[in-house]
């Protein structure tokens, strides 16, 4: 199987758009598909080995609401964390990501696509998870298709819970005549059963690594590491231990899985040649959304699930960014981008000494300073940006579409560094094994050992995971989201979990979020 098959979804899954749990009037276009004469019939698809495979790209094409379109989930939670202001032109640009980062955000104003998106994933699951077994194709393959297929509808349920905490648990595709609206909510402890179990048993379905045209796809690696995650959430410490222990292997070392910290940190976030970037899938690299510029995103469809580029890196780019002509001008040659993000004083002040820092934060009010360059401050400027994600213009895209939307930086959900700080967490911050691991994740930027505590493991994922999505959902899973966002407005036992989208509401079984 082609890597590129994987990236560039073919014509055959254009009628996978799903059926998200929403309040659909008959102009939907997938209700409407299924009633009119002429349309897809997707009761003629999954025939053979490469129409599922075409149906499995599209449940792997969620992934990129990670990182992809303007509503993607990690310059979101970053706004609403104690590392970031929402940034942006102006305090009313994107009502969502605005309302998140002062905790005004209420029903109309949270975006739709937290919610509906990862439906529409979910709903692509189900109908692969139904369709597979009738397939012609050897029945190894049709497991491992069904095994990955539920490790993503399992990661998409968890983030739904995440974000959402009261969600109705739909595990067969919703037709056109079916009474879906009286579907209810579910306990979040049977969400966490279904989830728990379903990765549980893809596990051995699956191919224990990935190399050549396979890289990026879910691996018994990849599985057990966000089986862990899920049971951290859900406060198995003892389950989310042992799943860590074996994606991790011997902290430093090198895991059954391939897994290994990758010696140099900046690493993590550089990216080379278009034909051969040797940054993505490092041996680091555990659960990686691929992005292209060759999918020629453009605005009509950006956002959509259709665009392919990643779109943290314009959004943190500072606006009117401009090198000075002086002699010997090192600076950095950015893209100007849309000032997103932009870095809390109080986040540059605890990174201080921190050799991960200049790799995190981008300092423009020192570059401005000394002469070397000039930017447009926008709203919530510090002077400080996610050195990250940043666009250059060495990766400018030349090809066809807004350059903007077609930036092919790989964002990388789950790496090693993490699932060693989350077992050492699991671990209760306590003995010889959490010590290692926190060892490991400081000796590779050169720090020394510091005695392990569930502080210090604390202290370690905000410095290290810095701005790569975590550490909104890290301050609530630790009940310390009250104290360190109040000064943002975050009102406790009601911005743990988001406002369900309004549109969702009317006509159906589903009860509005406390608080909201």
């Amino acid at each position: 199987m082609k890597n590129k098959n994987f990236i560039y979804k073919g014509l055959a899954v254009a009628f996978l758009t799903g059926l998200s749990f929403t309040n659909m009037s008959c102009s939907d276009s997938y209700l409407d598909n299924v009633q009119n004469s002429g349309s897809f019939n997707t009761d003629l698809y999954f025939q053979n080995e490469q129409q599922s495979f075409s149906a499995l790209v599209s449940v792997y094409d969620i992934l990129r609401k990670y990182s992809g379109g303007f509503e993607n989930t990690v310059t979101f939670f970053n706004a609403g964390s104690d590392d970031f202001y929402s940034g942006g032109g102006n305090s009313n640009d994107g009502a969502g990501i605005q309302g998140l980062n002062n905790y005004m955000i209420n029903p109309n104003t949270m975006p739709a696509s937290y919610w509906r998106d990862y439906y529409q994933g979910i709903a692509r699951a189900n109908l692969l998870i139904e369709r597979v077994p009738g397939a012609s194709m050897s029945e190894d393959l049709k497991k491992r298709y069904i095994g990955e297929a539920k490790v993503l509808r399992s990661l998409y349920y968890f983030e739904l819970l995440r974000m959402f905490g009261n969600i109705p648990l739909i595990l067969k595709s919703v037709k056109f005549d079916d009474n879906y609206w009286d579907i209810p909510q579910a306990k979040p402890s049977d969400v966490y059963t279904q989830i728990e179990g379903d990765i549980n048993a893809a596990i051995p379905d699956l191919m224990m690594t990935s190399s050549g045209n396979d890289k990026g796809r879910i691996t018994q690696g990849t599985a057990r590491a966000i089986l862990g995650k899920i049971y951290l959430y859900d406060k198995k410490m003892t389950e989310a231990a042992a799943q860590f222990a074996e994606v991790n292997g011997n902290p430093g070392g090198t895991s059954q899985y391939g897994y290994k910290l990758v010696a140099n940190y900046a690493d993590l976030f550089k990216v080379g040649p278009e034909l051969s970037d040797p940054y993505k899938f490092s041996t680091e690299s555990i659960l990686e959304v691929m992005h292209t510029n060759k999918g020629n995103s453009d605005w009509g469809f950006w956002g959509q699930g259709k665009d392919e580029g990643n779109s943290i890196n314009v959004m943190v780019g500072p606006r009117s960014y401009s090198l000075k002509n002086i002699p010997n001008n090192n600076a950095p040659d950015i893209y100007s981008g849309w000032a997103f993000n932009t870095v809390t004083e109080n986040f540059v002040a605890f990174m201080q000494g921190d050799p991960r820092l200049n790799v995190t934060v981008f300092n423009a009010k020192e570059l401005v300073a000394s002469g070397k360059i000039s930017y447009s401050p926008a709203f919530a400027d510090t002077g400080y940006f996610l050195n990250k994600y940043l666009p250059t213009n060495a990766l400018k895209s030349s090809l066809p579409g807004p350059a903007e939307l077609n930036f092919r930086q790989n964002y990388i959900a789950i790496r090693l560094a993490d699932t060693y700080l989350m077992e050492a967490e699991a671990l209760g911050g306590a003995g010889g094994r959490a010590q290692a691991l926190l060892d490991a994740v400081r000796a590779r930027v050169g720090l020394a050992s510091v005695p392990v505590s569930l502080q210090a493991i604390k202290d370690e994922r905000r410095r290290e995971l810095a701005g790569e999505g975590h550490r909104w959902f890290d301050l609530v899973r630790w009940g310390d989201a009250p104290s360190k966002l109040a000064f943002k407005g975050f009102v406790a036992n009601k911005n743990e979990i988001l406002p369900i989208p309004f549109n969702e509401l009317p006509n159906t079984a589903l009860k509005q979020n406390p608080g909201y």
